[in-house]
């Protein structure tokens, strides 16, 4: 609900502060004396477009706040937390508007956009002025109201899953339809290139291994002869390598037992030599198996050349990559083959999809359908209390393709004078009347949802009367599950209010007139009923009948 309104330097208002109470809040005044004014105000903080002309001192900011309380809000603290907003029991947005027409505006301190607080509003106030009703005139609110009269979540909340999982199932099978396409234009090709890779039987690191193959082949000669030195100085020469070591580790050896880092050494090159004895062994085999081969030369030159073209051909740089495309050819291949046992697999699935979701749909539709006669109804019937006796409201159903809401459209027509044509209630209906009918909507979801904050103005145009003190029965009755704010010129409504706000104006410190808001005690508010009930000079007989229309 909403707590507290604070407006400074907006319009002919310098700065107003306003709390609001729980129930029916109602707010009179002369004409012109600024309540529009409060609403354009209001309508700022809830995203509208701030116009520069408004500001009153172009030397100070306007800055217009409101604050609320959410702790049962729990649409309006989701949306908080899903935005990364501070998420509290007491929200506080502030609109601030220089006078070049920059504005910021900040939920809870931290900055944010006008389309976010634009949207956060709509869990918060529910604002309906003079030929200001678009809400009402969209096809998917309307779906909503009567959604929320037919009492069905859980349902709804079942069919939407379903929907988004056959849109999910739709998308894929889509997907795999023109993969599949492509495939099969290019199952050809990708059979040539894997045959081709299939008849080079290239193994793991074989163009690498072969380089390397072809480096000691090809140097073989010098090689033969590098091994036959090492061999002779290692193991074979007059003195070598691996005598000349054990000459050493023998005369150390009587030493190891009287000094202790001899043992240590020994150890060492006995190590050593062991190493050396592996290496000469080494060389030996090397030696031996290093030979000139021509023919081996030529046909490892022949295919590390193959292997060289389908590498440049395939754009990759080693043994590896052909390998990998090799395997990805085999893969694409596969699905070619196996592309309509796919689509079938899918095409099965949505028509499985398809039964669930029309059965569910299905059931939603009755529900709704159900609800439309009990609704135009009670419409009607509270539509003759509310001064629009010649009116008849009526909801067409049509049936539609699957959509996240069913397959349901909606639409409220009105027949303002029984003509027996029914057109949409925007062509037909005026800003007071279409007032009145959300009046009488709203006061039929009072009972089965949380409705934020509601605030009519100018609803009573064009009625007076009985008409008038019924609106202000319902508006006390809708007011007992939700905070009411509305604005008025007849105190039929007026008296029904639980608060009572008077809207005037007066000069102020700089001679200029500024509008104030003042909330009445009880006694004030019998003046203010009995003025508007027939004039200033209104009599004591005036009086008593105001003190009765208030009980």
């Amino acid at each position: 609900m909403l707590k507290h309104l604070t407006i400074k330097n907006f319009a002919i208002i310098e700065e107003i502060n306003i709390d609001f109470n729980k129930g029916l809040t109602i707010i009179t005044g002369e004409t012109g004396a600024g309540k529009s004014i409060l609403m354009g105000a209001l309508s700022l903080i809830l995203g509208e477009r701030a116009d520069s002309k408004m500001i009153v001192n172009p030397n100070e900011k306007c800055i217009i706040e409101g604050v609320f309380d959410i702790s049962n809000n729990h649409q309006a603290k989701l949306f908080l937390l899903e935005n990364e907003l501070e998420d509290d029991a007491e929200l506080i947005i502030r609109r601030e508007i220089n006078a070049s027409g920059k504005s910021r505006v900040f939920v809870n301190d931290s900055p944010t956009s006008l389309s976010v607080v634009a949207q956060l509003s709509h869990f918060l106030i529910d604002l309906h002025r003079q030929f200001d009703t678009v809400e009402l005139q969209n096809s998917f609110i309307q779906l909503n109201i009567l959604d929320a009269i037919s009492n069905h979540p859980n349902l709804l909340a079942t069919y939407q899953v379903l929907f988004k999982e056959l849109k999910t199932t739709v998308e894929e099978y889509e997907e795999i339809i023109a993969n599949n396409k492509l495939i099969k234009q290019e199952l050809d090709y990708n059979q040539f290139l894997y045959s081709e890779l299939e008849a080079f039987q290239l193994q793991e690191d074989e163009l690498e291994n072969i380089e390397t193959e072809l480096t000691v082949l090809n140097n073989s000669e010098s090689l033969k002869v590098t091994l036959q030195n090492a061999l002779m100085l290692l193991s074979e020469s007059d003195r070598p390598i691996v005598s000349q070591l054990k000459q050493i580790i023998q005369s150390l050896e009587p030493f190891s037992s009287m000094i202790p880092y001899m043992r240590e050494m020994i150890n060492r090159l006995q190590y050593s030599l062991i190493e050396l004895k592996d290496l000469s062994i080494e060389c030996n085999e090397h030696y031996h198996n290093t030979n000139y081969d021509l023919e081996k030369i030529n046909a490892l030159t022949e295919k590390l050349n193959e292997g060289n073209r389908l590498l440049k051909k395939h754009h990759v740089n080693s043994t590896q990559g052909l390998l990998d495309i090799k395997s990805n050819l085999l893969h694409k291949i596969n699905q070619a083959v196996h592309a309509d046992e796919a689509e079938i697999h899918l095409k099965n699935s949505i028509d499985a999809q398809l039964i669930k979701l029309e059965e569910v749909a299905y059931m939603l539709t009755q529900n709704r359908t159900s609800q439309i006669p009990i609704i135009e109804r009670t419409v009607n019937e509270l539509l003759q209390k509310v001064g629009m006796p010649n009116a008849l409201m009526r909801i067409e159903h049509n049936q539609i393709e699957f959509s996240l809401y069913g397959k349901d459209k909606i639409e409220f027509q009105l027949d303002a004078n029984k003509t027996g044509k029914y057109q949409p209630m925007s062509k037909v209906a005026s800003g007071g009347e279409l007032s009145r009918l959300m009046l009488c909507i709203k006061s039929m979801l009072a009972s089965t949802t949380l409705l934020p904050t509601l605030v009519f103005d100018e609803i009573d145009t064009g009625i007076s009367g009985e008409s008038a003190k019924q609106v202000g029965q319902i508006m006390k009755q809708l007011a007992t599950h939700h905070q009411l704010i509305c604005i008025t010129h007849l105190p039929q409504i007026a008296s029904r209010g639980d608060q009572h706000l008077y809207i005037y104006k007066k000069e102020n410190r700089t001679g200029t007139l500024s509008t104030y808001v003042k909330p009445l005690n009880q006694e004030e508010r019998v003046e203010v009923l009995a003025e508007m009930l027939s004039g200033k000079d209104s009599t004591q007989q005036v009086k008593e009948m105001v003190k009765e229309m208030m009980m």
